[in-house]
């Protein structure tokens, strides 16, 4: 069959799907674009012809960012548990490195994404091109050459064949639980329109398999050795119960034995909030009664967690002199972490044969008693938080506490950055494991309203909420043009607190007073960004895209407004202001920021002796 380059790998990808537990789907649902010279007469034409002969099924959208439309890629994947995976194509030059910053983030949370840059001319003809970054040291360097490093596989398509072997290595990573993350295939502009006579075979229905790993007999023997041993243990839930669809079984597990359940961004909702086991988040933005469990633990069952410094606290959270590990993890780079007992396995196989194994084993009456009485105490402590009476600006745990007793159990919540995070992590009381969706893993600014596409088209049933602050929404808020002409409805609360809430918090405990965390005019007299507050209309903004805007000043205000949100059918953004100086929830934990050793300022000189001191609670879990 004599096709492009472009319009094979469009057919190809049309073909695939994913298969676990004996369901099948499409693995590439579509593929995210915008085209410039590179890619509109290659992926562009080959998208386009088949889009009107019907030769492929491979829908096309439209981004207005290219980063951001990887990230619409990497939610979509988290809500579908990395069963499937979006294609994104860019042209060549500043539009395809544009998508680096995604890259790094679909990998480092693990998530799979197909990437499709456009590169130089492969024969050189008419080297250099428009775009092009010419590097003395060789020839054959490209700006694509930035996504190795970020990416989990790379590939240059200098010859059309090369698609072949290059398409199918990309498939076999994509759909691989412990490889996954980014996959990049570089297209240089001459070869995607380059025709070739490929074989029909390369186009057949393709299905790869996703399967679950068991654990082995002499390691699931260790792991329950340990456990039978332990007065005070502690179960870490992370990512990898969500992903395994293993909720069911934690739950009868840690019920049946009375383990309480803590959990990390990615592993909230795995047990519901209120469950009599669920001690709610751990770490440096953890809740005061995991954090205590984490304290005195002696053994730790970490299930698909990768251990971040905000799960361990900068590794001082764990202070029992004989704490020990058990890791279940499907990777082994995890499972080894804090010289664990391994336990390599999917999540679901391996919680269901702990279970078996520990049968009639359980924690004593008086540590169950502990566990419920330390989780009232904190539930206590969030009500307190939700409903501080703050003014005359809200707290904005007031905006979060109010937020989340108006969501149904199914609405899916979307951070990132910034304060809430932290907030979220602490105060949000999740039900459903895809109701609170929180990039944690690399914290990207702008992800939040990309992401509101990503997840909306994953989950067109439930109700999307974007929580984001003025200084995310600044960074890229165009997807809300793609909401728009997508038709979805995507409620965005935008909370503008005129600058860096969270890296302003941080710099003033850590003794730099605040400094360049402020949105605001430069003061003549002191030379620096600390004048009047910018008279910036973030609501304003967001009309102008094509959102239907609700403005809120209070709390009563901002409940009147999620509720009209939520009747919209249309991409709604309730904008409200917070304080920024409102009161935290109360912290239980450190996280590691290096302070300056020696200084001019009192600030950071008194900064340093604080840092000293919690220096000094950490270690290697060996």
């Amino acid at each position: 069959m004599r096709l492009t380059t472009a319009q094979a790998l469009v057919r190809f990808l049309a073909n695939q799907h994913s298969e676990r537990d004996g369901v099948e789907q499409r693995l590439i649902p579509g593929v995210w674009g915008i085209f410039g010279h590179g890619n509109v007469a290659g992926l562009g034409q080959a998208l386009l012809q088949a889009a009107r002969t019907g030769e492929a099924d491979l829908p096309y959208y439209l981004a207005r960012n290219e980063q951001g439309q990887v990230h619409a890629a990497s939610a979509f994947a988290k809500m579908r548990n990395r069963l499937q995976a979006f294609a994104c194509t860019a042209s060549t030059g500043p539009g395809s490195t544009n998508m680096i910053t995604g890259a790094a983030l679909a990998t480092t949370n693990r998530l799979p994404v197909l990437l499709l840059p456009s590169d130089m001319f492969a024969t050189r003809s008419p080297d250099p091109v428009l775009q092009q970054l010419e590097d003395p040291r060789g020839g054959d360097v490209s700006v694509n050459d930035a996504f190795r490093p970020v990416s989990k596989y790379f590939d240059r398509i200098s010859r059309p064949e090369q698609l072949i072997p290059a398409a199918l290595a990309a498939m076999r990573v994509l759909t691989d639980p412990v490889e996954t993350g980014a996959v990049t295939l570089a297209l240089p502009q001459d070869v995607q329109a380059e025709a070739f006579d490929w074989p029909e075979e390369f186009f057949r229905r393709r299905v790869w398999r996703v399967g679950r790993p068991v654990p082995e007999a002499p390691a699931l023997a260790r792991a329950v050795a340990l456990l039978r041993a332990a007065r005070t243990p502690l179960i870490v839930a992370g990512g990898g119960v969500v992903y395994a669809e293993a909720e069911a079984e934690l739950r009868a597990f840690a019920e049946a034995t009375g383990i309480p359940v803590a959990d990390t961004h990615a592993g909230k909702g795995a047990v519901p909030w209120d469950h009599p086991c669920a001690v709610g988040g751990l770490g440096s933005t953890g809740t005061s009664a995991a954090n205590a469990l984490a304290a005195e633990a002696d053994v730790v069952l970490g299930i698909g967690t990768r251990y971040s410094d905000f799960t361990t606290a900068s590794h001082t959270l764990f202070r029992n002199p004989e704490v020990r590990f058990v890791n279940l993890n499907v990777a082994r780079l995890d499972a080894a972490k804090h010289a664990a007992e391994m336990l390599l396995a999917d999540a679901k196989l391996g919680i269901q044969a702990l279970h078996g194994a520990l049968a009639g084993w359980q924690v004593d009456e008086a540590y169950r008693a502990r566990v419920r009485a330390l989780a009232e105490e904190w539930n206590r402590t969030a009500d307190a938080c939700f409903h501080l009476g703050h003014g005359p600006l809200p707290a904005q745990t007031e905006i979060l506490g109010a937020l989340n007793e108006l969501v149904d159990d199914r609405d899916v919540v979307i951070n990132a950055a910034g304060s809430m995070p932290g907030d979220l992590q602490m105060l949000w009381r999740a039900r459903d494991p895809k109701a609170y969706h929180v990039e944690y893993a690399y914290s990207c600014m702008g992800y939040e309203v990309a992401a509101g596409v990503g997840v909306k088209l994953a989950a067109p049933d439930r109700e999307v909420f974007v929580l984001v602050g003025d200084g995310s929404y600044l960074m890229m808020a165009q997807e809300i043009v793609t909401m728009v002409a997508e038709g979805l409805k995507v409620v965005v609360v935008l909370v503008q607190n005129h600058g860096f809430a969270s890296i302003g918090s941080l710099s003033d405990a850590l003794g730099s007073q605040r400094f360049g965390t402020q949105y605001r005019y430069r003061d003549r007299d002191s030379g620096l960004l600390d004048g009047n507050i910018l008279p910036v209309d973030l609501a304003a903004n967001a009309e102008s895209l094509g959102a239907t805007v609700l403005r809120a000043t209070t709390v009563a205000e901002f409940r009147a407004a999620i509720t009209q949100a939520k009747a919209n059918t249309t991409t709604t953004v309730v904008h409200v202001e917070t304080d920024p100086l409102g009161p935290n929830p109360p912290g239980s934990a450190w996280w590691d920021v290096p302070v300056g050793q020696v200084s001019e300022l009192d600030s950071t000189r008194k900064a340093h002796e604080t840092y000293a001191a919690h220096k000094r609670h950490q270690r290697h879990y060996l």
